[in-house]
């Protein structure tokens, strides 16, 4: 029986000010609305009534969805594949930079597939991957011959261990967020530092295209970050957030997605304008990107 989490207290912060924002289309799976309720005090988006761990599993079980298939099919996940060898680069060197160093210990959290941990592999780190989808995980072995171990591991993992931590587009997914951040802070290194990545509900894109924003994704996305609620979360578990980084490439990938989910076809020339609008407006505050990636030190 597929049991529900039915929030009365904002996950971040803890306030009972919450009032419902939107309503949200799971346009990937089920074909279900959620409620997306804001938080008054830490400005927090959350997906409301969504399935608890043990239930979720289902809404992932698609050929469509990217992050678990490493699917080339479609014009948009074919754009999105060959956009993402050059990110995964900028990825790796933005890690090796903030940390200062070249060949350390990583721990990759929802590895997906596999790719950015194969990228760091590859470049002489000590990686340890992690993916809770048992189908993901083959495909990592099959495509990057890179051996990933289910997330039920994370809190086995031993503290003041890893140089780097990442967690692309995945802390959105967690459903014990407050226990995730208090675990990473004991298992980086004095001096190691965590890479956040998550989409962003203050930006452009998102003001465009409202409910039907793909990167929404609910039911998968528990939770909807703006960078006030962000800094937030990091504070309350006494860890500092030292950098903000723009990822440039998901507004035109999230607008795609979301022109289809809105219109039933893709425009590109209207998602690439609103990607570009996107984008314009981030220009001068990194807080306005679609996505973006939160570094944070302890």
């Amino acid at each position: 029986m597929k049991e529900l989490i039915h929030y009365t207290h904002c996950p971040v912060c803890g306030s009972a000010e919450l009032k419902p924002v939107l309503s949200a289309k799971d346009h990937t799976v089920s074909g279900e609305k959620f409620a997306v309720l804001e938080c008054n005090q830490c400005t927090l988006r959350f997906t409301q009534d969504v399935p608890d761990a043990a239930s979720i599993s289902p809404y992932y079980k698609s050929e469509n969805y990217i992050s678990h298939t490493n699917t080339s099919k479609g014009l948009i996940n074919g754009l999105y594949q060959s956009v993402r060898k050059r990110t995964l680069k900028q990825k790796r060197r933005l890690v090796e930079k903030v940390t200062g160093v070249k060949n350390g210990k990583l721990l990759d959290v929802g590895s997906g597939t596999g790719a950015f941990a194969s990228e760091m592999k590859r470049n002489g780190w000590d990686v340890t991957g992690l993916e809770p989808d048992e189908d993901a995980r083959k495909v990592a072995k099959e495509s990057f011959s890179i051996q990933l171990s289910d997330t039920s591991q994370f809190y086995q993992l031993p503290d003041n261990s890893f140089d780097a931590i990442t967690f692309w587009h995945v802390l959105e997914h967690v459903h014990d967020l407050q226990g995730y951040l208090a675990k990473l802070k004991t298992l980086l290194k004095r001096e190691g530092k965590l890479f956040i990545a998550v989409p962003n509900y203050t930006s452009k894109d998102a003001s465009i295209y409202e409910e039907y924003w793909a990167a929404y994704d609910v039911p998968r996305h528990l939770y909807h970050f703006s960078p006030q609620s962000m800094k937030v979360l990091v504070e309350k578990q006494g860890m500092k957030l030292l950098l903000q980084k723009p990822m440039w490439y998901d507004s035109f990938y999230v607008s795609m997605l979301s022109s289809k989910y809105k219109s039933g076809k893709t425009n590109l020339i209207t998602a690439f304008f609103n990607g570009l609008r996107s984008n314009s407006k981030a220009l001068g505050d990194v807080k306005k990107c679609s996505s973006v990636i939160y570094v944070i030190g302890k």
